[in-house]
């Protein structure tokens, strides 16, 4: 089995180009009407579905499998179901994780522009690599990554090569990062918005999805928001925001215990076909906020479907 800084270290030298041409091909095919069904969970964000989910896949599973062995030694967990995945490792410690289309609801209702192609590398345990990239925020797109104790947001420059782009950003400081009191709030069904006012009237400033700026992982990063505060998280796309909270000092925690979240445990969400994180998460990076997001939802269920 490869060595975890290894296959970091390579998905950071291999990826980043691959995820800038998946985010041009994502751009080209938002201009027309590729929605498809096939989810069921009765979650409009969740069971939104279209063509370049699938074409996206297609691309970084493809990338993965030829430009290093290292990454068939890995086991891979993507959103959707397409992709020579049978290439790579059936089991293992490390997981190389795809979101093709992050925020596919918005990407298809043409609602924002904060949708992301993203991956991330982790282990049972925490994270240890993701790089992400919002082809339609900013001129040419923005990138986020984070590796070791780095962690770099910033706007892309086509002219120069992706990987030279993402070294010349400077990293994001825990020292002048500002504390923001918004939190991001997904996952509570028709609740959302309801569980935003209640972290609100805790002092905070809850956030439902429909009123998202943005691709979370790059306003949690520079402050801009504070943490999340999400039900059943799936795991192709929240452990981004855990590696962000972890690495600037911050934590992500089961609220009902306050236990670190881990990877040991998951179930798999029938209705909508993914891989999930059980009952209610909260991820802040400073943590007076993540007591009070724990504070919060005590008492809320920790089912994510009670009918």
């Amino acid at each position: 089995m490869a060595a975890v800084q290894e296959v970091a270290e390579a998905l950071s030298v291999h990826m980043p180009e691959v995820l800038r041409w998946a985010g041009a091909i994502a751009r080209q095919l938002r201009k027309f009407n590729i929605a498809l069904s096939g989810k069921t969970s009765g979650s409009a964000a969740t069971d939104a579905l279209t063509l370049a989910d699938l074409t996206v896949q297609e691309l970084v599973i493809s990338a993965l499998r030829d430009r290093s062995p290292l990454f068939r030694q890995c086991r891979i967990e993507a959103e959707e179901e397409n992709g020579d995945m049978g290439r790579f490792a059936s089991e293992g410690e490390l997981t190389i994780a795809l979101d093709p289309i992050d925020g596919t609801k918005q990407y298809r209702d043409h609602t924002g522009n904060g949708y992301a192609v993203m991956l991330h590398l982790r282990d049972r345990q925490t994270l240890h690599y993701s790089l992400v990239f919002v082809p339609e925020t900013g001129e040419h797109g923005t990138w986020f990554e984070a590796i070791g104790s780095r962690i770099v947001v910033g706007a892309d420059d086509p002219s120069r090569p992706a990987r030279a782009v993402l070294d010349g950003l400077t990293p994001i400081s825990p020292v002048t990062r500002p504390n923001s009191k918004q939190i991001y709030l997904i996952g509570f069904q028709q609740r959302d918005r309801e569980r935003a006012e209640a972290v609100t009237a805790a002092g905070l400033q809850g956030v439902a999805p429909d009123d998202m700026p943005g691709s979370i992982y790059p306003l949690l990063a520079t402050g801009e928001f504070g943490g999340s505060l999400i039900h059943s998280p799936n795991i192709y796309d929240f452990p981004v925001s855990l590696q962000i909270a972890r690495i600037l000092g911050g934590d992500a925690v089961w609220t009902d215990t306050g236990e670190p979240v881990h990877f040991r445990e998951m179930w798999l969400d029938d209705r909508a076909n993914m891989l999930r994180l059980p009952r209610i998460v909260a991820c802040a990076v400073d943590r007076s906020t993540l007591k009070t997001l724990c504070d919060v939802a005590q008492g809320w269920s920790p089912n994510r479907y009670d009918d």
